[in-house]
């Protein structure tokens, strides 16, 4: 059977696909017989023989945890098996590892609904998660690790997000997961935006540490998120202090304007981001005989979701407005009582975002008038802009030169979405750290669609060697 440099072959991680060499790991990234992959600059190519070093079993690990968590992915809140794949390896390496509701402020926790977190803690449990460990949770998913080395030292932070989107995965022959076996079990359930490579390099990056604690000083903190989706576990966790220790401070994402083989640092490009869920309470009534007396959510609604495709945009800088859901009615002859959305907000500093929230409640506001129903409105999430660490950015790029098979970027800043990172970054510099936030490129076709997918065996390892080059580097024992 035809296989592509970025498959997994069944009888392991041993042979570029697509020219036969070994080991795949260390060398598809820059393979020639790949069609239209960007190949390493010459001066590159003997450069940072020290990240590499012995990092074939860590890359190896890396996909197979990546395809395990792939095919159980889990919306945000209710992440509990990953959790517990999460959990389970940090503690066999000897980490303390803080879990669930440990890391939370719960007054400040948004878009969690009670009763898909208690369907999720059944789901885990039929899956195997031990009752004692769900029991730890105490209703709440995510982990934070925390290595000691003993030596004096700052204080080092990786984070990763582990929630999924909702979204049903592609079975098309051609999408490398469903080829391989490894596409999700779970209809309508996928890991759409490369959250479950993210917490594989994490896992991985922790390994790496731990292997090599006694070359290092300081702590380490690895964070793994729940609830990045919707922007709603960040908030949550920074309010707990999570982050308010450390001294450098290093996230990142798989794809977006990266393409594979690329590498670079974001200074910008996250937009200000509101989320709501908005119920609509209107009055039933017969359709045929008595509509009159009805109230009709389900058209409140409607206008509503035209009303917020007219906002008027902002001269200042770039917005979006979205409405993802809407669910509304009982039957074809009953005026509908009922209606919800889901929808979103977002703009390129806070000050646009809060013009286009403040103009949600006052659409909402008129459409109760115009027809006589009441609209709740709910914050389900918030997201923030990227504060900047302009003299972090240049260690981390020193980082990435050193990278085989890489090519880095100019700085990206481009419009490209809302990231919950940028909370944590803003808390990290508040409390006077330095963060940053980095892009390791992917061939995908879009983020959130059915086939995206991320080419694990050749990006992982360009991620890993930057985190870990990043610890090396920051927390490097100095000869």
């Amino acid at each position: 059977m035809p296989q592509s440099a970025f498959s997994l072959r069944a009888r392991g991680l041993h042979r570029c696909g697509a020219c036969g060499k070994r080991p795949l790991i260390q060398h598809s990234v820059n393979c020639s017989a790949v069609p239209g992959l960007r190949q390493t600059r010459p001066e590159l190519e003997n450069k940072g023989s020290h990240l590499m070093e012995d990092n074939t079993r860590y890359c190896e690990e890396m996909v197979r945890n990546r395809r395990a968590l792939h095919k159980r992915p889990e919306e945000g809140w209710t992440e509990f098996e990953t959790t517990y794949f999460v959990v389970k390896r940090l503690r066999a390496l000897g980490l303390q590892v803080a879990v669930g509701k440990a890391n939370i402020n719960e007054a400040e926790v948004l878009g969690r609904d009670p009763q898909l977190v208690k369907d999720g803690m059944m789901r885990a449990l039929k899956q195997g998660v031990p009752q004692a460990f769900l029991d730890e949770t105490e209703g709440y998913t995510g982990a934070v690790a925390v290595l000691d080395t003993g030596r004096p030292g700052p204080t080092t932070a990786f984070r990763a997000d582990m929630d999924c989107v909702l979204v049903r995965e592609s079975d098309d022959e051609s999408h490398a997961p469903t080829k391989l076996g490894f596409a999700s079990e779970r209809p309508g359930f996928m890991h759409a935006c490369g959250h479950d490579a993210h917490t594989a390099v994490g896992l991985e990056v922790a390994r790496w540490l731990v292997d090599h604690k006694d070359e290092l000083c300081g702590r380490f903190k690895l964070i793994f998120q729940p609830a990045e989706e919707g922007v709603r576990g960040a908030r949550a966790m920074t309010a707990a202090g999570v982050v308010d220790d450390v001294d450098y401070f290093l996230g990142g994402h798989v794809g977006g304007l990266a393409a594979l083989g690329e590498i670079g640092v974001m200074d910008g490009g996250f937009l200000a981001s509101t989320k709501f869920d908005v119920d609509i309470e209107g009055q039933p009534a017969h359709a045929g005989n008595a509509p009159q007396l009805g109230h009709n959510a389900l058209m409140a609604a409607c206008a509503a979701s035209m009303m917020l495709q007219g906002i008027p945009r902002n001269g200042d800088g770039a917005t979006r407005v979205s409405v993802g859901t809407l669910h509304a009615g009982e039957g074809r002859n009953v005026i509908p009582a009922h209606a919800r959305l889901q929808m979103e907000v977002r703009g390129e500093t806070e000050e646009i975002n809060a013009y286009m929230r403040d103009y949600v409640y006052d659409i909402f506001a008129g459409v109760d008038k115009a027809y006589r129903v009441k609209s709740t409105v709910t914050m389900a999430g918030e997201s923030t802009t990227l504060l900047q660490s302009p003299d972090l950015y240049e260690k981390v790029e020193e980082v990435m030169r050193t990278v085989p098979g890489t090519k880095l970027l100019p700085r990206i800043h481009a419009p490209s979405g809302s990231e919950d990172c940028a909370a944590f970054i803003r808390r990290v510099i508040q409390k006077g750290g330095q963060a940053a936030f980095i892009l390791w490129g992917c061939n995908h076709h879009g983020h959130h669609r059915p086939n995206f997918d991320i080419q694990d065996e050749t990006s992982m390892p360009g991620a890993f060697c930057v985190y870990t080059g990043f610890a090396r580097k920051m927390n490097g024992i100095k000869a």
